[in-house]
């Protein structure tokens, strides 16, 4: 990805979570998901281009749980 392609998935990424706080803070359901869902798709378009893959870690690399 280039780097206007990952200034922009983080420009998104910071646009979603602003819409995610704002419909949180008045009660906007719409604006809480339509802000979630932005943030996620931006953080995803960054993991897409830095090569990461965490769709099957469980945050619990390295603690031998199961």
């Amino acid at each position: 990805m280039s780097l206007f392609g990952k200034a922009k998935a983080k420009a998104e990424e910071l646009l979603g979570h602003a819409e995610e706080v704002y419909g949180q803070s008045h009660g906007d359901a719409a604006a809480t998901l339509d802000g979630e869902a932005r943030r996620l798709e931006a953080e995803a378009e960054e993991e897409q281009a830095e090569g990461t893959d965490h769709r099957g870690d469980d945050g619990l690399a390295g603690s031998g749980a199961r």
